[in-house]
């Protein structure tokens, strides 16, 4: 089972204030443990949403939206792809993380969708067509 583990922002992180270098240690030394477990599949950090843009899409119709957006607790700062057994195992993991901001951190974990979790509109076509995209992903590394 695939999760996608989302690091909340913070007032801190979208000001752009920069993690500690003990803290780049910890979480340098916990995500080479996940690698070691065969857990981690991606993770990254983001910078404040004010470097960053969003694109509305309403009845075919286009906008795009310049950063920094409100509502910070509904950010995101980073985030972590991992490969688990159940969500038993996620939850594991994460309560191992070093807390990723100063003061009050939150983690959120979502399960990604699979593609037997589409039922029937999960044609054959369209399984080979997932199939192709994820051999050119691996083949590019991205």
């Amino acid at each position: 089972m695939r999760v996608m583990v989302l690091v909340k922002a913070t007032a801190e992180s979208e000001a752009g204030e920069m993690p500690s270098t003990e803290l780049l240690e910890a979480m340098g030394k916990f995500n080479e443990d996940l690698a070691t477990a065969g857990v981690l599949l991606a993770g990254e950090g983001l910078k404040p949403s004010k470097a960053g843009k969003r694109v509305e899409i309403e009845s075919g119709n286009r906008r795009v939206l310049d950063g920094p957006f409100a509502e910070t607790n509904e950010l995101v700062a980073g985030f972590w792809l991992w490969d688990v057994r159940d969500m038993n195992e996620a939850l594991e993991w994460a309560r191992r993380c070093p807390a990723p901001m100063q003061g009050r951190s939150q983690l959120e974990i979502r399960p990604v969708f699979e593609a037997d979790d589409f039922g029937d509109a999960m044609t054959p076509e369209l399984r080979e067509q997932e199939d192709r995209i994820a051999r050119q992903i691996d083949k590019t590394g991205a």
